[in-house]
């Protein structure tokens, strides 16, 4: 979705502009376009249909003749029947059987608090020409993207930046702030690395009338009471789960899951499949590997085993019809690859190979589905990094990911920048804590615990959903976050840590109330994070690109080549995996400058 507002000049004469924002997000939307003109506001969508295939056309007006309300929206209202049965209580006449339709319905009730009223993953935009205003909504954990950008009296929206940029008057340009952004590794909600764009954070919503802008939050974590004892507590986390995962189910076009074989994938899938209307109905699921991992896997920091043996029983135990999307790792050097996951990126910032094979399983599921359900989250939710158990982590006075990705694994950023990222991360890290909300009388060891858990989860998930979001929808495919769920989020969010580790492991509550759901080896297998290639010849392939990335006099004005020369000289089968970070981030910064050639104002 795209558009914009301006009460100084009409819109209706900048169609050209309108369809060329709209174009650029065809990718998310492959199946129909459309826009919409008024006088003081132009509106455009790309559709991914899902839902009424025939009927859900966008973007959508509450009266044919004379629109008075105008709706462009993205993602999924999972509680649209129950409210649609409300609103025909209330007199309303519906002409599809869409979750769009809805949603339009629900602000013609509720206005600027439909939000309050509505279960999913979402963003949208509502231009109401009685109130000449224009309403921007986004889903409670962000997992629906939406950027805006205000220049000369015009609030210019879309899903990606990329939508912006075809707006005459926004251009593609970063600076130092922008730097900072991308390469300190915070994950800040609401500024980007663009330069007067910002997204509408998690949880709030922007108001544009006459009178100006005004953003406000409308859903955050609160640190409320939590009177369950243990057995009540994990009762209610296997309720809240497989209420979350089964009301996720509905679909007009081929469903499918993945299936990594760790316990959240495993778990949800499970709970999903017992309550199916037509049981005998496999359900595709999907892992990815490379050809060489049974040979060349090695543990690193973030990874303990090989997925695919455990993808494997855990689809056989559920009763999928599992199948492996095998890559050979040199496919990941292809520039068309890597430049496709730049490009729907919008960004320098990524994990290299583990974006691109993403990016290549989300095609190759494609070809069978449109939508996927996905066991993200769940770490944040159920506390399942390291990071929640480690001394260390916890005594430190930052964000416990940088202990673990440390500033070898960052882009080295040239010393002339001078951006003194040190200082901004203290900052901000002063500043995420204050955001926190406690609970009086909370220990010492419980009050770092939440604060733990509020980082990990309006942070560190933030670029996880990015990631997820821009692969999969650059492949015209949908993925769903059950875990995501705000009820299942805020019932975690206020459980003790003593709940959340009885067992003395990480994610003690999701294990116990899984038991039965996956195979014994899934439901105790240690955390492994997505898996890559470990080939020498991807070390030397990544090498050799990262070379030609030098070249470039731009790329060597802001990588530091000191920090990267030990990087190139390293033999490819001694490479670390924090120093191939690196690389990957030349590389990925040579790509971006050649695709957006941004205006760098440093």
């Amino acid at each position: 979705m795209t558009g914009w507002a301006s009460f100084h000049q009409d819109a209706r004469t900048q169609a050209p502009v309108i369809e060329a924002m709209t174009a650029t997000l065809a990718p998310r939307g492959p199946d129909a376009g459309g826009v919409w003109l008024g006088e003081h506001a132009a509106i455009g969508h790309r559709r991914l249909a899902v839902i009424d295939l025939a009927g859900g056309a966008q973007p959508m007006t509450d009266r044919p003749d004379a629109p008075a309300t105008v709706l462009t929206y993205s993602g999924e209202v999972y509680n649209h029947h129950e409210l649609r049965a409300e609103f025909r209580g209330r007199g309303h006449e519906f002409r599809t059987r869409s979750d769009t339709e809805v949603v339009l319905r629900a602000y013609a009730e509720w206005g600027e608090a439909v939000a309050d009223h509505l279960d999913g993953m979402f963003a949208f935009a509502v231009w109401d020409e009685r109130a000449s205003r224009l309403l921007l909504v986004r889903d409670r954990l962000g997992v629906k993207p939406l950027f805006w950008a205000h220049v000369d009296g015009c609030l210019a929206f879309a899903s990606e930046p990329k939508a912006l940029f075809a707006h005459p008057e926004i251009r593609p340009r970063v600076d130092a702030d922008g730097l900072r952004e991308a390469y300190s590794l915070l994950f800040n909600t609401g500024p980007t690395i663009w330069s007067g764009v910002r997204e509408v954070e998690p949880g709030g919503l922007l108001v544009l009338n006459r009178d100006g802008i005004r953003e406000r939050h409308y859903w955050q974590l609160e640190a409320g009471p939590h009177t369950d004892d243990q057995e009540k507590t994990v009762a209610r986390v296997h309720t809240l789960v497989g209420t979350a995962a089964r009301s996720q189910l509905e679909a007009d076009v081929p469903l499918c899951s993945l299936l990594s074989g760790g316990i959240d994938s495993t778990v949800l899938l499970a709970d999903e499949l017992r309550t199916r209307e037509n049981p005998d109905a496999r359900i595709r699921s999907y892992a990815v590997d490379y050809s060489d991992q049974a040979e060349q896997f090695t543990g690193d920091v973030l990874r303990t085993g090989h997925d695919t043996p455990y993808a494997t029983e855990a689809g056989a135990f559920i009763g999928t019809d599992h199948s492996t999307v095998v890559l050979n790792p040199l496919v990941l050097l292809d520039p068309e690859h890597r430049k496709a996951v730049v490009v729907a990126r919008d960004s320098p910032i990524g994990v290299g190979d583990m974006d691109t094979s993403l990016y290549l399983l989300f095609g190759q599921i494609r070809k069978h589905s449109t939508v996927a359900l996905s066991g993200e989250a769940a770490d944040e939710v159920f506390g399942g990094y390291p990071w929640f158990r480690n001394p260390k982590a916890l005594a430190a006075p930052t964000f416990p990911w940088l202990l673990v990705t440390g500033d070898e694994a960052a882009m080295p950023l040239h010393p002339e920048l001078d951006l003194r990222i040190g200082e901004f991360r203290d900052d901000t890290y002063r500043d995420a804590l204050a955001a926190v909300p406690h609970l009086d009388g909370e220990t010492p060891a419980e009050h770092r615990q939440r604060e733990m858990q509020h980082l990990s989860l309006t942070r560190w998930l933030r670029q996880l959903l990015h990631r997820k979001d821009r692969l999969s929808m650059a492949q015209g495919l949908e993925v769903r976050v059950p875990y995501c769920d705000h009820r299942l989020v805020q019932y975690a969010f206020a459980t003790p840590w003593a709940l959340k580790s009885f067992d003395g492991r990480e994610k003690s509550l999701l294990r116990a109330a899984g038991t039965g759901l996956a195979p014994h080896s899934v439901l105790h297998r240690p955390k492994n994070h997505y898996p890559a290639t470990h080939h020498p010849d991807y070390n030397r392939g990544l090498q050799d690109l990262a070379r030609d990335a030098l070249a470039d006099e731009t790329v060597r004005s802001l990588a530091d080549e000191t920090l990267v020369k030990p990087c190139l000289d390293t033999a490819s089968d001694q490479l670390q995996w924090g120093h191939r970070l690196r690389l990957e981030r030349v590389v990925d910064l040579a790509l971006w400058l050649d695709h957006h050639q941004p205006d760098l104002a440093l």
